[in-house]
C-alpha cells in the first residue's frame, strides 16, 4: 500500500516524465541550406548579336576524336554563360554528353580567358570575357566512343554520325532559333557526307554551309562514310545510304520503289509537306552504334549490313525509315506543348509522347503496309506481339501508359531487372494499338466514310512547306477527333491512356474482325525478329526470353521461371542432362505439355550451379491475329493504298 507522500511526490513528478530528455542528437551541428541564386540567363526571344563560327575537325577517325573550335560574338564584357546542350530533342530526356567534352579552353585576342563550370549545372560554363573583346574562341576536343560500354560508337573506320549538339555549345540567355551559326566540317579524304543544311560548298574533304539558325544545326546532323549512294524518292525526298562495304549498297529497283511508295503514301495521308526537302541518313551497319532519330528535314536511321542484299529476311525491321518519316509531321511540326523548349536546357514533359510517339508508331506499320515495305502477315505479327505481352504483363495493374512516357527521364533507357513489373516505353506499342482502336471505332461508326486518316490530315496537316513548330494539348487532340466523328473521345483516351489496371489493349483488333490467339510455331514478326537476334522468346511459355549464349532476360513477373529463381543473367547450362540449344529446349517443352514431365534445367549464375524443374505443361505459345470468319476485314480496309497507282 502506497503512502500520502509517495502518491504526491509521484504526481509532482509526472509532467517531468513527459519532456523527453535532450538526445545527443539534438547537440549535433545543425546547418541550413544555402540556395544558390539563379545565376543563368532564361532564354528570350530576341536576337543574338552575330553569326558564331563553328568548325568541326572530323578526321581522326581512328581514335574517334573530333577537335572543335568555335567564334563566338559578344556584346559586352563580362560573364558570358555557354551551355552545352542537355535536354535534346527526339530523345525525351537530358541526355546530352557533357562528360565526352575534354580539352575545354577559351581565349580573346589570342590570350587565355578564365573559365569555371557551374557546379549546380554541370552543363553551364562561365567566361570573362575582357573589355574590348568582340568575340572569344573556345575548342575543346569530342572524345567519342570506341566501345559500346562507353556509350554509342559514333566514328568506324567506314563511317560517321556528327550530331552537333555534341560538338559545339551555345551562349545563354537566347531562344536556339535566335542564334545563327555557320558551321565547317572536315571530313577523311574520299568520305562523302549528308546533311539536310543548305547551301553547301565543298573544298576537297571540307564542307562548308550557309549560316542557318542553332536550332535548325541541331535538328540536322550528318551522316559520312566511304560507301555511300544515293537514290531519288520524289516528293524532294532522297534516300542516302552508307555502307560499311560497298556490296551493302546493292539496292534493286523494286527495293527503291517500295521507299519511293512510302514517301508518295506518307504525303497523300497528311496532304502537305512539312520540309522543303528531306534526307534519309540510312547507314548499314554491324559497328556503328544503332540509331532511329527523327528531325525536320531528315532523319538517322541504322539497319542490319544486309538491309538490301537479304530483303526477304528483313520485312520485320523495316518499320524504322516510315516511323522516322511520319516524325516530320507528327512530333517535328506537331508537337505537344510541354515538349517544345526555347533552348536545350528547359526540361521537356513528355505527358503526351502517346500521340507523338504512339500514334506514330500506329502510322508506321499502316504506311508500312500500303506501301508495301511490309507484308501484311509481318504487320498483324508484330500487333499480336505486342498485344499479347500487354495480357500477361502485370505492371498494368499500378501503372498507366501516360506514366511510361516520363521513363526516358526515369529510367534513361538502361535494362531493367523485371521489366514487365516496371513496365518501360509502353507509349509507343500501347499508343499504336490504341490508335488502332480509334481508327476502327471511326470506320465503324461512319460505315468506313472516315477514319483516324482524317484526324492525321487535319491535325498533321497545315501550310505545305512550313517546317516550323505548331504546339498542341491534350484538348487539342479531344477537339480534332470530334471533328471527325463525336464520341466521348475524352473518356476514351483518359481511360485507356491515363488509368491503371485496363486491360489488354486488343479493342481495336477486335473491331478489325480479327482474334488474339496461340500457337505453338512464331508469327511471321517473331519469327524473324528471333532468327536476326539468334534469341528466343518464350514469354509466354517459360516466362522469359534466351540469347544465342543461352543467357535468360526478360523475365516475366510471377511467371514460370520467375518462380524457379531465374533472373536476368542467368545462364542455362543444359537442358535434360544436354548442353543448351534452342531446338533442345523448345522439345523440351513439347514434352512437358504430357502433364507429367517438368522441364529440366541446369543453369549458372555468378558462378553457382543448380538444377530446377518448371513445372510447365502448356506447351510452345505464340500469339497470332486470327480472321473471326464471316466479318469484314478491317485490315485489309486500312492498308488499302491512298497514292494514286
Amino acid at each position: 500500500m502506497k503512502t500520502a507522500a509517495f502518491v504526491a511526490a509521484a504526481l509532482l513528478a509526472a509532467p517531468l516524465a513527459l519532456v523527453p530528455a535532450a538526445s545527443a542528437q539534438d547537440m549535433n551541428s545543425r546547418p541550413q541550406p544555402v540556395v544558390p541564386p539563379l545565376t543563368i540567363p532564361l532564354p528570350a526571344d530576341k536576337p543574338y548579336p552575330g553569326t558564331m563560327q563553328l568548325r568541326v575537325d572530323a578526321t581522326d577517325v581512328a581514335r574517334g576524336i573530333f577537335r572543335v573550335r568555335q567564334t563566338i560574338p559578344v556584346a559586352k564584357a563580362g560573364k558570358l554563360t555557354l551551355l552545352y546542350p542537355e535536354w535534346l530533342p527526339g530523345k525525351h530526356a537530358p541526355r546530352g554528353a557533357v562528360a565526352e567534352m575534354a580539352g575545354f579552353t577559351a581565349s580573346a585576342g589570342g590570350k587565355p580567358l578564365a573559365w569555371t563550370r557551374q557546379p549546380t549545372d554541370v552543363y553551364a560554363f562561365d567566361i570573362d570575357v575582357p573589355a574590348g573583346a568582340k568575340t572569344i574562341e573556345v575548342g575543346f576536343d569530342f572524345l567519342s566512343p570506341t566501345r559500346s560500354s562507353e556509350g554509342r560508337v559514333v566514328v568506324t573506320p567506314a563511317m560517321m554520325n556528327l550530331q552537333w549538339e555534341q560538338v559545339s555549345l551555345y551562349p545563354a540567355g537566347y531562344f536556339t532559333r535566335n542564334i545563327p551559326v555557320q558551321l565547317e566540317v572536315t571530313l577523311p579524304d574520299g568520305w562523302t557526307g549528308v546533311a539536310a543544311l543548305d547551301g553547301l560548298k565543298t573544298s576537297g574533304n571540307r564542307y562548308s554551309y550557309a549560316p542557318t539558325s542553332y536550332e535548325v544545326l541541331v535538328d540536322s546532323p550528318m551522316f559520312a562514310g566511304a560507301h555511300f549512294r544515293k537514290w531519288d524518292l520524289g516528293h524532294n525526298v532522297t534516300l542516302n545510304v552508307i555502307a560499311d562495304e560497298p556490296q551493302y549498297l546493292a539496292a534493286t529497283p523494286d527495293h527503291i520503289a517500295r521507299h519511293a511508295a512510302l514517301v508518295s503514301e506518307a504525303v497523300a495521308l497528311f496532304g502537305v509537306r512539312h520540309f522543303d526537302r528531306y534526307e534519309f541518313l540510312l547507314a548499314l551497319t554491324d559497328e556503328l552504334g544503332g540509331i532511329g532519330l527523327e528531325h525536320h528535314r531528315s532523319s538517322e536511321n541504322s539497319r542490319a549490313v544486309d538491309y538490301f542484299t537479304k530483303w526477304d529476311e528483313n520485312d520485320w525491321e523495316r518499320g524504322l525509315l516510315p516511323h522516322e518519316l511520319v516524325h516530320s509531321w507528327n512530333g517535328k511540326y506537331r508537337r505537344p506543348d510541354k515538349l517544345w523548349t526555347p533552348d536545350y536546357r528547359t526540361p521537356m514533359q513528355d505527358n503526351l509522347l502517346w500521340v507523338y510517339e504512339g500514334q506514330t508508331s500506329f502510322w508506321d506499320l499502316v504506311l508500312a503496309g500500303r506501301s508495301g515495305m511490309q507484308a501484311k502477315e509481318t504487320i498483324l505479327g508484330e500487333w499480336a506481339s505486342h498485344a499479347a505481352n500487354y495480357s500477361v504483363q502485370p505492371g498494368r495493374s499500378w501503372r498507366s501508359v501516360e506514366d511510361t512516357t516520363l521513363d526516358p527521364i526515369i529510367a534513361a533507357r538502361k535494362p531493367k531487372p523485371f521489366p514487365s513489373w516496371s513496365r518501360t516505353e509502353d507509349y509507343y506499342n500501347e499508343g499504336s494499338l490504341m490508335w488502332l482502336e480509334a481508327d476502327m471505332l471511326i470506320r465503324g461508326a461512319t460505315d468506313n466514310r472516315k477514319s483516324l486518316d482524317d484526324f492525321a490530315r487535319a491535325f498533321f496537316g497545315g501550310r505545305e512547306g512550313d517546317w516550323g513548330q505548331s504546339t498542341y494539348d491534350f484538348g487539342d487532340v479531344v477537339a480534332a477527333l470530334n471533328a471527325v466523328h463525336p464520341h466521348d473521345w475524352e473518356r476514351f483516351l483518359r481511360d485507356r491512356m491515363q488509368a491503371s489496371g485496363r486491360p489488354a489493349p486488343i479493342g481495336g483488333i477486335e473491331r478489325a474482325g480479327y482474334r488474339l490467339v496461340w500457337r505453338d510455331t512464331p508469327n511471321a514478326y517473331d519469327r524473324d525478329r528471333m532468327a536476326q537476334g539468334k534469341n528466343v522468346d518464350l514469354t509466354h511459355s517459360l516466362g522469359l526470353t534466351i540469347d544465342k549464349e543461352g543467357v535468360a532476360g526478360s523475365i516475366l513477373w510471377n511467371g514460370p521461371a520467375f518462380r524457379a529463381d531465374i533472373v536476368n543473367g542467368t545462364r542455362i547450362v543444359a537442358v535434360d542432362g544436354m548442353s543448351y540449344s534452342r531446338e533442345r529446349i523448345e522439345a523440351a517443352i513439347r514434352a512437358a505439355a504430357d502433364g507429367k514431365t517438368p522441364v529440366r534445367l541446369l543453369v549458372e549464375r555468378g558462378g553457382r550451379y543448380r538444377t530446377v524443374e518448371i513445372a510447365w505443361h502448356s506447351g510452345l505459345r505464340w500469339p497470332h491475329l486470327e480472321k473471326i470468319e464471316g466479318t469484314p476485314d478491317g485490315f485489309d480496309r486500312l492498308f488499302a493504298p491512298k497514292r494514286a497507282l
